[in-house]
């Protein structure tokens, strides 16, 4: 009687995990589909790389890939910061500040700590010699303790030099 009723709890524990465990799936109904959004992050880190060799031709087209890309999956899911994020990024990168900041801005109103945001805006401000707010950004990142911070605060100083 006793093992019956631990096997039991063992069938029906084993079905709630299981079945907590695909609740967790992606948007696309398939973990295996990458999402406009993923395809979009697969050609910003690809459009960085060819832009560290120097090969902006390339990495432009990467942007503009990725843009569009990211353009459709913010019309499909509306207002997520992380998407917001690289559209701004790469409107930026494809020289659009004034709508880049937008879209920074847009995430800002969803998420005001997000670290890529805050980091990517304060390199338009500093780009765009808007000095003051480049250092607004900086102070909202300064607990962080990433990388992001760092970068912007290097930036901020002139001893790195973003590109755009």
């Amino acid at each position: 009687m006793i093992i019956k009723k631990i096997l039991a709890t063992l069938i029906l524990t084993t079905g709630l995990i299981t079945n907590s465990y695909a609740a967790g799936s992606s948007d696309s109904g398939s973990s295996k589909t990458k999402t406009q959004y993923d395809m979009a992050v697969s050609h910003i880190v690809a459009a960085k790389k060819f832009e560290e060799k120097d090969k902006l031709k390339k990495a432009k087209k990467r942007y503009e890939k990725a843009q569009k890309l990211l353009l459709q999956s913010n019309k499909k899911f509306p207002n997520k910061a992380d998407t917001l994020n690289y559209l701004g990024f790469t409107t930026r990168k494809l020289g659009d500040f004034e709508n880049g900041e937008k879209y920074y801005l847009q995430g800002l109103a969803i998420n005001p700590y997000h670290i890529g945001i805050n980091e990517y805006l304060g390199e338009l401000y500093v780009a765009t010699k808007r000095h003051n707010l480049a250092v607004e950004r900086l102070e909202v990142l300064k607990g962080c303790d990433c990388k992001e911070y760092d970068d912007l605060k290097a930036i901020i100083a002139g001893e790195k030099v973003s590109k755009y």
